[in-house]
């Protein structure tokens, strides 16, 4: 009997594991019970608009450097592995965007999951990094023009590429264990970060990821810029080893990557900071933790415009691209008018049923 009752308790065990994981993953919200209604608005509007203005964007520019561009230079590999890296992560968005329209219902199964979440930091992190190599490439052409010659060069640039995305890859490798599903109120979710009860262990990582994947390399580009805007201020006039179109290139970047710092990076991970630090140590204060995951549920989509970023830095940087971007359009208009104008000659009939029916 006693065996038998022994059988019968390890059933009904294994029968309930399944739901008390899913009270575990609740727990915290029923403790503090947020509202976040506000983002399966914010959300999919967010997304749609970095999906609409970064697909054309970056397909234009990695088609002008595949395409139209004879001669890469180190700037050239650099901005293009930006593109493939946001071409990647805005792929994935029309699943963020369905997911949140319809209120955080997950539909694609844990390795979809993880894969999302996997190409969000791969895009966030990678672009730091290259962003870097850009900096300190442009940091040695103004400040040693003569000495870096032996260092610009194609090679050494897709080394630096190799060894970004290789230590963007190792500092990655956790969060795929990290993301999964789980579900809340009966309903699959794709968790932000991780599942609620595993918050003590990701903290850890999350603050190691800040500091070796964003205020390392937020240092040496403020560190490299500095040092560039002291060799402008001290090389001017006719004398300058740095010319004038030059120089204002260089200053362009430095706005460019300032203001992309400013505006996404830097508050990103502020307020992922907070939110992890809040989550963690004073989970049972309610008012801060809905203060700080609203701010940090504002700026996670936000960070995402950043993938627009790289077409930018690249037709803003010098007028070679901008002209020739202008000039492509130029001739597409061309063709498509010349083609109309040979469609409506060899065949006139055509056009005038066409203007038959718009009557």
């Amino acid at each position: 009997k006693d065996y038998g009752l022994r059988k019968n308790w390890k059933a009904v065990i294994t029968e309930t594991a399944p739901a008390m994981e899913m009270l575990n993953d609740t727990s915290e919200e029923a403790l503090c019970p947020l509202d976040e209604s506000y983002k399966y608005i914010l959300l999919p509007l967010t997304y749609s608009s970095v999906l609409v203005l970064g697909l054309p964007l970056n397909g234009a520019m990695l088609w002008l450097c595949s395409c139209r561009t004879k001669k890469w230079t180190c700037t050239t590999i650099y901005l293009v592995n930006l593109a493939v890296a946001d071409l990647l992560y805005i792929c994935s968005l029309p699943l963020l965007i369905i997911s949140y329209a319809m209120q955080d219902s997950w539909l694609f199964g844990e390795p979809l999951c993880k894969m999302v979440r996997f190409l969000f930091y791969n895009n966030l992190y990678g672009s730091i990094l290259l962003l870097t190599c850009i900096s300190v490439h442009r940091f040695l052409g103004i400040c040693y023009p003569i000495r870096s010659l032996t260092y610009k060069t194609r090679k050494l640039a897709i080394s630096g590429t190799v060894i970004s995305w290789t230590l963007v890859f190792l500092q990655l490798l956790p969060s795929l264990i990290y993301a999964r599903t789980g579900f809340i109120n009966n309903q699959m979710v794709c968790f932000d970060l991780t599942s609620p009860d595993n918050f003590s262990n990701y903290y850890i990582y999350g603050m190691a990821l800040t500091i070796s994947g964003f205020l390392i390399p937020f240092l040496i580009i403020l560190i490299c810029y500095c040092l560039i805007i002291r060799s402008l201020i001290r090389t001017t006039g006719e004398t300058s080893l740095v010319g004038s179109a030059a120089r204002a290139k260089s200053i362009r970047t430095i706005l460019l990557v300032c203001g992309l710092f400013a505006v996404c990076l830097a508050p990103f991970h502020i307020s992922r900071t907070i939110y992890l630090f809040v989550r963690v140590h004073r989970k049972t204060d309610c008012s801060l933790l809905q203060g700080t995951t609203l701010f940090y549920k504002i700026w996670r989509p936000l960070v995402g415009l950043n993938s627009c970023f790289s077409p930018l830095l690249y037709f803003l940087s010098g007028h070679t691209n901008r002209a020739r971007l202008f000039l492509e359009l130029r001739l597409a208009v061309k063709r498509k008018e010349s083609g109309a104008l040979l469609i409506s000659e060899n065949f006139p009939s055509l056009e005038i049923c066409s203007n038959e029916e718009r009557l």
